[in-house]
């Protein structure tokens, strides 16, 4: 007990000591987009006082990673209350940590939602584990939003956000729009943009923007002539009735003697 109270204390002492130097850094990190985490009563509810204390003096990141191993432990016992509760704290202790919010994305998105619709056991009913599957799938979003929020200097969290409409949700406007902002940074691989106008293509009323973005790609070079960009080409130069003497080239087959 008594060392428990030393712990607490020194805990503390430090704290107060870090106060003055945390407030500057504060003002600077949000001024590099760096949203740090809100100490707030909710997370402290969450940390327990140990937790918070330690989250109080510094140790954020430390703090984070311990949780981090608890919510995989309860990744393998199927615990996806407990799980969602350790990230939410987690991802509030270091915003600034993509990969957290990757994890925590995909884990309730993918794993959960798929968890949630097979479970007959607990779950007889479909359209409730339907249901279920869509809660999910909106607590994944909120991840990748609020992610955003916290990173927007960074792109990754935009690509997946145009996968999770692609591949959860069928969304095929909203993908296009995450993948084309998330092609706009500097440092986006080549790739971000053409799945932004793969996706482009499949919304109605917008074939012909597809058709210009993908050709525009096409015109840049072998590195941009990939098999699926030419074949999205030719399927949207049938659709759109573009005249023959305008259309791409058909890939001829190479013959190995």
């Amino acid at each position: 007990m008594k060392l428990r109270a030393l712990a607490l204390g020194i805990l503390l002492l430090f704290g107060i000591g870090r106060l003055q130097f945390e407030q500057q850094l504060t003002l600077e990190h949000r001024a590099a987009y760096f949203h740090s985490a809100e100490l707030s009563l909710d997370l402290r509810q969450k940390l327990g006082q140990m937790g918070f204390l330690a989250a109080l003096s510094g140790f954020r990141a430390m703090v984070a990673d311990i949780l981090w191993i608890e919510a995989n432990s309860a990744w393998q016992r199927v615990e996806w209350g407990r799980m969602k509760l350790l990230f939410d704290t987690v991802t509030s202790l270091q915003p600034r940590a993509i990969l957290f919010w990757r994890e925590s994305y995909w884990h309730m998105a993918y794993n959960a939602s798929v968890a949630a619709l097979e479970d007959r056991r607990h779950q007889p009913r479909e359209v409730l584990r339907i249901k279920a599957q869509r809660e999910y799938f909106k607590i994944g979003e909120d991840y990748l939003l609020r992610g955003i929020a916290n990173n927007p200097d960074r792109w990754e969290l935009y690509v997946d956000l145009g996968t999770f409409y692609r591949d959860k949700l069928n969304d095929h406007r909203k993908s296009a729009e995450a993948f084309t902002k998330g092609a706009k940074y500097p440092d986006a691989p080549a790739y971000v943009k053409r799945c932004a106008a793969y996706q482009l293509a499949l919304v109605p009323g917008s074939e012909r923007a597809a058709y210009n973005e993908l050709l525009r790609l096409y015109k840049m070079g072998a590195s941009e002539q990939l098999p699926t960009l030419i074949l999205r080409l030719h399927e949207l130069e049938e659709m759109l009735k573009v005249p023959a003497d305008q259309r791409i080239p058909v890939a001829t087959p190479q013959i190995k003697p």
